[in-house]
């Protein structure tokens, strides 16, 4: 099976490095990555060949800001209804923010089963359910 066109990584500079990882680490590992690489600056997470990156910024006087030109969000495959529900309930006892809590899970419309929610650098990550995926 080729690779080719398929995604490499993604690599995302952060405010606080250790602050990401309090989301960043576990979300991925319930969706499945495990830890790639770890260095004082980085940690990188994978899964089927694929990896993000997160990297201490060096310059923080800039904040992201997803309605800016750039990243607009991170969308991942769930296994089930029952992992974004799962995954969200996380999300909320751990003190990060769902997006669009009025109309969750269905921000994305019906049947797009999803968690929309922050990490600590407001970047938006959404959670989608199998069902839930748009048909070409």
């Amino acid at each position: 099976m080729s690779t080719a066109g398929t995604l490499h990584h993604v690599e995302i500079n952060v405010s606080s490095l250790q602050e990401s990882l309090r989301f960043w680490e576990p979300l991925l590992s319930m969706l499945g990555y495990t830890e790639h690489q770890n260095w004082h600056a980085g940690r990188s997470y994978i899964l089927n060949g694929t990896y993000l990156v997160f990297v201490q910024a060096n310059d923080l006087e800039s904040d992201f800001n997803r309605r800016g030109v750039g990243l607009n969000h991170l969308a991942f495959h769930a296994g089930s209804h029952e992992q974004v529900d799962m995954i969200t309930k996380w999300v909320r006892t751990q003190g990060f923010r769902v997006l669009y809590e009025d109309v969750h899970p269905y921000a994305g419309g019906a049947p797009h089963y999803a968690l929309y929610c922050e990490d600590p650098d407001k970047i938006k990550v959404e959670i989608v359910a199998p069902e839930s995926v748009a048909e070409a």
